[in-house]
């Protein structure tokens, strides 16, 4: 005959299970309670809005390939004098691609990287740097714009007599490199 199970102890291992499931349980509601009700910090000011007064420049005649050649090998001896390895993208008023130059090494991601720091700056007569220094301050509306800006350094826009003639993007390095060969390249337009 085989020994009924309340003699085997099953009655109490049934209780200290279910014991120790309340408890449990309890813990974790208590502990849940507790991260609940930890004090969030408040939100960042939001920087200030940039003057009324600074008007954007107005686009002009497209940069030429001879423009965009000379902009891209001033942007590439900006590289190489610091040893960097550079995607450059050259875009036109509407941010169409006029020129593109990849160094040897730069890595792949460069190149679609290069031209949306260009189209930034040139469709919105923005350095993309500006979206990324919006992005840093937890402003981040303009991710849903249906363009969506690169919110990174290293697109310029290329300005000839007061007028916006494309931008050029580069990538490859750290943005503050990108924006450095990027301006020197911009700088380089005549």
């Amino acid at each position: 005959m085989t020994p009924h199970p309340k003699d085997l102890g099953g009655d109490r291992s049934m209780r200290s299970r279910f014991l120790i499931a309340l408890g449990m349980s309890s813990l974790l509601t208590l502990g849940n309670l507790a991260v609940a009700q930890q004090p969030t910090a408040p939100p960042a000011p939001a920087p200030a809005a940039p003057a009324a007064s600074t008007p954007k420049l107005d686009y002009g005649p497209p940069i030429s390939n001879e423009q965009a050649k000379a902009v891209a090998a001033a942007a590439v001896a900006e590289a190489k004098k610091n040893n960097l390895r550079i995607a450059i993208s050259i875009v036109g008023p509407a941010g169409e691609l006029v020129y593109f130059e990849k160094m040897d090494g730069t890595q792949l991601a460069s190149t679609e990287m290069a031209q949306g720091k260009a189209r930034t700056a040139v469709l919105y007569r923005l350095p993309s740097k500006a979206f990324a220094d919006q992005y840093t301050a937890g402003i981040s509306h303009f991710m849903t714009f249906p363009d969506k800006p690169v919110a990174s350094e290293g697109g310029v826009l290329i300005v000839v007599s007061g007028k916006i003639i494309g931008a050029i993007g580069a990538s490859g390095a750290a943005a503050y490199q990108d924006g450095a060969v990027a301006t020197a390249g911009a700088n380089a337009a005549k």
